[in-house]
């Protein structure tokens, strides 16, 4: 054996198990980095370990050449070309939902994804235990998650995709509390003639409020502000 591809949290785990396994010393080895470790969502280690491939020097080796020259693509182990080959084929959308587990078992919870048509796209509902964690204050989590799920699906479409993460049903329920709150500011602005700003909203909050008041026949809405600080304000419709 002269050559073995070993994985850890760091590249200098991956890098000491290979030396372990081929019984040398690193100026014996060339080393190529196959896949750099990743951080899981919110600083939690363990989504992508590191890998490495660790190969012995041969006497021929001319001194010029650099130990940490990359090995060509043919040189590596049948294992790793076929996971290549297969990430390359793999469906968008349990690639985002493989990525919500692997997100979840960071965490402590063990999810169950499940993939649904939506009106605004593909819907993966989350399902387990503890998800108060995973939806985070007012969905902050949650949008956090659904944005990167997003990025994980379009790596593996030719075509843009548009996921909706859910879970416990807080979508629908979030949309409830903001369509009632879109109300009772909607009175107030009535009443007093004095236009309201709403706190720092996402996009599709914003889209709530803005749909829940679009025909009221005393009131019109706006968005003003840059990300991540666009407000909608509720003002007199004949102001």
């Amino acid at each position: 054996m002269n050559k073995v591809v070993t994985s850890g949290k760091t590249i200098e785990d991956a890098v000491k198990q290979g030396l372990a396994m081929l019984g040398v010393a690193e100026d014996q080895v060339a080393v190529t980095v196959l896949e750099q470790p990743s951080r899981g969502f919110l600083g939690l280690i363990g989504v992508k370990p590191a890998k490495v491939a660790v190969s012995l020097l041969t006497e021929e080796r001319p001194e010029s050449e650099s130990p940490q020259e990359e090995l060509p693509s043919e040189s590596l182990p049948p294992e790793t070309s076929t996971v290549q080959a297969g990430e390359q084929d793999r469906d968008p959308y349990e690639a985002a939902a493989s990525f919500l587990r692997e997100v979840g078992e960071s965490m402590g919870l063990e999810l169950e994804v499940e993939i649904k048509k939506h009106r605004d796209g593909m819907l993966l509902a989350v399902s387990g235990s503890n998800l108060g964690l995973l939806i985070g204050r007012r969905g902050q989590t949650l949008d956090a998650l659904q944005y990167l799920a997003n990025i994980v699906a379009n790596r593996y479409s030719t075509n843009f995709v548009r996921l909706i993460v859910d879970a416990e049903n807080f979508r629908q329920r979030r949309k409830k509390t903001l369509e009632e709150l879109a109300e009772r500011l909607a009175e107030r602005v009535v009443r007093t003639g004095k236009e309201v700003v709403l706190e720092p909203m996402p996009s599709q909050e914003r889209k709530a409020i803005h749909a829940k008041l679009q025909n009221h026949p005393e009131v019109k809405t706006l968005s003003k502000g840059d990300e991540p600080n666009r407000r909608v304000v509720i003002t007199p419709r004949y102001k």
